[in-house]
C-alpha cells in the first residue's frame, strides 16, 4: 500500500538528476569527438618530422597515439555505462579525474621526452586540452565537480611548472623550434576549436535545463492552482497513476466555517466580500502552512484540512489552537477598526480515511472520503448548537496523547448519524476579550 508520506525525490532533484544523466552522454559523444579530432589533425598536420629532432619526436609520438588510442576508448565506455544504465552518479569522479590525467600525463611525457625544463610546460601541445578539460566539467552541472577539476589540473601544471630548472642548453633549443613551428600550432588551433565546440555544447545544455525547469515550475504552479502544494510536488516526483489510487491511512480531518457569514454578505459590496474571505482564507493557510497541515479545499468561508504522518494528531489540535488566535486577533483588529466581529466554529476528528487524487492532468483534485471526514463536517456544525469554538472527538486527544485535558470541556456523548455508538466529544469555548469599538 502506497502511504501519503513516503519520500520521494524532489521534482528539482529528479530535474538535475536526469539532466545529468544526460549530460554524462554528451560528454562521453564529446571526448569521443575530441580523440578523434585529434587523431585526425596529427596525422595531416604533423608530418615527416626534421631528421636532427626525429628521434625523440617519434618516441612522442607513439605516447601520443597511445593515449588518444585510450582516451577514445574511455569515451565508447562510458558512453556505454551511460546508455546502458549502469552508470552511477560516483563514478563522474574517477572519469573526471582520467580526464584531467589524460592532459597531465601527456605534458609530463613531453616534458620527459625533449628534457624540457618544467617552466616551459605551457608550450606543449597537450596543455592546451585545459579548456575542454574545464568545459567537461561545467557539462555535469556540480560547482563541487568543478571546483576539484579546477584543482586538479592547476595543482599537477603548476607542480610539472615549478620541480626543475630553466636552463636550456643549445641541443633542448633546437628542439624547442619544432614546438613553436607550423603542425604544432594548429594543433593548438584545433583544441581551442574543439574547446569552442564543448563550450557551445555546454551553453546548449544549460539553455535546455533552465528551459525545462521553466516548464516544470510553470506545471507545478498550475497544478497549485488545483492541489495542496505538498501534493503538487508529488505529482512531479511520481506517475499519476499511482497518485490515482486510493489509499487507506489514518488523518486528522478539519473542518472551519465562518459563523453567520450568510447573513453577513447579503447587501455588501461584492468587492467587500472578497476582500473579507481573502483575508479569512489566507490565516487559514498560515495556520496550516505553521503546523504541516493541508488546505483540502475552500468552499466559501468554509475550509478542509488534512493531517498526516508523524505528530499529526498533535499538530491537528496546534492547528485549531492556532486558527482560534488567529480568528481572536483577526476580530480585534476589525472591531477596533469598527467594523464587526469574526466567529469561526471548528471541528476536528481523528480516524481512517480513504484518500487519493482524481481527474486528468487538466484537472486534478485531491479528496479524501470517509466516516472520519464526514464525522469532522458534523463535529463542526455542532459547534453551533453547543456554543462552542472548537469541538473535537476524543479519537484526537487519544491519538495525541494528551494528559492534561484541562483546556476542554467533556460534552455529553453525541449520538452521529450513521454511527451506532455515541462519540465521545470535547468543547471549547470562544474566549471573551475585552474590545472597544470605534
Amino acid at each position: 500500500m502506497i502511504r501519503l508520506a513516503r519520500r520521494r525525490m524532489a521534482p528539482d532533484a529528479a530535474l538535475l538528476r536526469e539532466a545529468e544523466l544526460r549530460a554524462e552522454k554528451v560528454v562521453s559523444i564529446l571526448r569521443i569527438f575530441v580523440a578523434l579530432g585529434l587523431m585526425v589533425v596529427f596525422f595531416l598536420a604533423v608530418g615527416e618530422p626534421p631528421a636532427e629532432i626525429a628521434d625523440f619526436l617519434r618516441k612522442q609520438w607513439i605516447f601520443a597515439i597511445l593515449s588518444m588510442v585510450s582516451y577514445l576508448l574511455l569515451g565508447v565506455f562510458s558512453l556505454w555505462l551511460a546508455c546502458s544504465g549502469r552508470f552511477r552518479r560516483w563514478m563522474v569522479w574517477p572519469v573526471v579525474t582520467l580526464d584531467c590525467l589524460f592532459m597531465l600525463v601527456n605534458a609530463w611525457v613531453g616534458l620527459e621526452n625533449v628534457s624540457m625544463p618544467g617552466a616551459l610546460t605551457f608550450l606543449l601541445p597537450p596543455t592546451w586540452l585545459v579548456p575542454v578539460v574545464l568545459a567537461f566539467a561545467v557539462l555535469r552541472f556540480n560547482p563541487y565537480l568543478q571546483a576539484y577539476c579546477v584543482a586538479l589540473i592547476v595543482g599537477g601544471l603548476g607542480y610539472l611548472s615549478f620541480v626543475s630548472d630553466v636552463t636550456v642548453s643549445p641541443e633542448i633549443a633546437n628542439r624547442l623550434k619544432h614546438l613553436v613551428s607550423v603542425p604544432p600550432n594548429i594543433v593548438r588551433l584545433t583544441m581551442i576549436l574543439l574547446a569552442g565546440v564543448v563550450l557551445v555544447v555546454a551553453a546548449a545544455a544549460l539553455r535546455d535545463l533552465l528551459h525545462r525547469a521553466l516548464i516544470e515550475t510553470e506545471k507545478r504552479l498550475l497544478l497549485t492552482r488545483y492541489l495542496p502544494a505538498r501534493l503538487a510536488n508529488r505529482v512531479q516526483g511520481e506517475n499519476l497513476d499511482d497518485m490515482r489510487q486510493e489509499q487507506r491511512q489514518d488523518m486528522g480531518v478539519m473542518f472551519v466555517d465562518i459563523r453567520g457569514f450568510t447573513s453577513w454578505a447579503e447587501g455588501r459590496d461584492p468587492a467587500e466580500v472578497g476582500g473579507f474571505v481573502t483575508e479569512y482564507r489566507i490565516r487559514v493557510q498560515k495556520a496550516a502552512r505553521e503546523t504541516g497541515g493541508m488546505v483540502d479545499k475552500f468552499i466559501g468561508d468554509g475550509a478542509m484540512l488534512l493531517f498526516d504522518g508523524d505528530g499529526a494528531p498533535h499538530r491537528a489540535l496546534d492547528c485549531a489552537r492556532r486558527l482560534s488566535d488567529e480568528m481572536h486577533d483577526w476580530s480585534d483588529a476589525r472591531q477596533r477598526e469598527g467594523r464587526s466581529a469574526v466567529h469561526v466554529g471548528i471541528g476536528l476528528h481523528w480516524g481512517e480515511v480513504f484518500s487519493g487524487v482524481v481527474g486528468d492532468e487538466d484537472r486534478l483534485e485531491y479528496t479524501a472520503l470517509g466516516d472520519t471526514v464526514n464525522i469532522a463536517a458534523r463535529l463542526e456544525q455542532m459547534t453551533k448548537t453547543c456554543e462552542m469554538e472548537i469541538i473535537v472527538s476524543d479519537a484526537v486527544l487519544e491519538a495525541a496523547a494528551e494528559p492534561a485535558r484541562e483546556d476542554w470541556i467533556a460534552l455529553e456523548p453525541a449520538p452521529l448519524r450513521g454511527r451506532s455508538q455515541p462519540l465521545a466529544l470535547f468543547g471549547r469555548k470562544e474566549r471573551m476579550r475585552e474590545t472597544r469599538v470605534v
